[in-house]
């Protein structure tokens, strides 16, 4: 079975642990790669992540995606949206599709 983590602040990522995910909360963005760093190297095959940390951890990421695992998938926050899960949905189409099918206009 796939492990799955969720790493954001509390509030955001609460629930998550009422359906069995494992969270970890930051409220801190200056821990975020700390936190980030250690649910890698436990292995978790999916790691939701809130928008609000991704710039931060935009360097730890990048490099994750040139791994097979974990798979990382930016999540909306209660601080809201700010288009960094819409922007990774449309990087992953367009590499796996080779054009831009969803959001072409």
């Amino acid at each position: 079975m796939v492990k799955i983590a969720v790493l954001g602040d509390t509030e955001s990522i609460k629930g998550f642990a009422a359906v069995g995910l494992d969270i970890y909360p930051c409220d801190k963005d200056s821990d975020a790669e700390e936190i980030f760093s250690k649910i890698v190297s436990a292995n978790y095959g999916i790691i939701y992540v809130t928008e609000r940390l991704v710039p931060t951890l935009k360097r730890q990421i990048d490099k994750t995606d040139k791994q097979l695992t974990p798979s990382v998938v930016p999540i909306i926050g209660v601080s809201g949206n700010n288009g960094t899960g819409t922007a990774a949905l449309k990087a992953a189409v367009e590499k796996a599709v080779g054009s831009d099918i969803i959001f072409n206009k």
